[in-house]
């Protein structure tokens, strides 16, 4: 096969597949309606391909605790994708490897509002932990630090 068919087929296939890959992935993040950086996050996912939509709540550690984040693990917000929870500041590359991934798990937690970390302000001092939300009462481990 010639260079030119061979890069004709790759083209040809690089253009059909690609409205697969860049679908971007739909999350639902619910925040307090006061909260600023919540929004900082969302527009944050947004500029890596994520479709987000929006949902202010004053009952966001409800939200929180009946997604099976822990208590004293909760980030600044609560966003569901594709079957899991998501709390807090998760950095995107820590998103998309749970994705990914897909472990048994009901999601990931970066609790607190850490200095530096997407959609917040200021200098990243410290490694994030972000930490599993297990399933059936067991205890939260680390997923992955940054």
């Amino acid at each position: 096969m010639n260079r030119t068919i061979r890069f004709a087929s790759l083209t040809a296939l690089i253009a059909f597949a690609s409205p697969a890959l860049a679908e971007p992935l739909q999350a639902t993040l619910y925040r307090n309606p006061q909260c600023g950086c919540c929004e900082g996050y969302a527009a944050y996912l947004r500029d890596n391909g994520f479709t987000v939509d929006i949902k202010p709540t004053n009952d966001l550690l409800e939200i929180s605790h009946k997604a099976g984040v822990p208590e004293g693990m909760e980030g600044c917000h609560t966003m569901f994708i594709d079957g899991y929870v998501i709390d807090g500041h998760v950095p995107v590359n820590v998103v998309r490897k749970l994705l990914t991934e897909k472990p048994a798990i009901a999601g990931i937690t970066l609790p607190g509002m850490p200095m530096g970390s997407p959609g917040m302000t200021g200098t990243k001092t410290e490694k994030f932990v972000i930490y599993t939300v297990p399933k059936d009462g067991k205890s939260p481990s680390v997923y992955a630090t940054e």
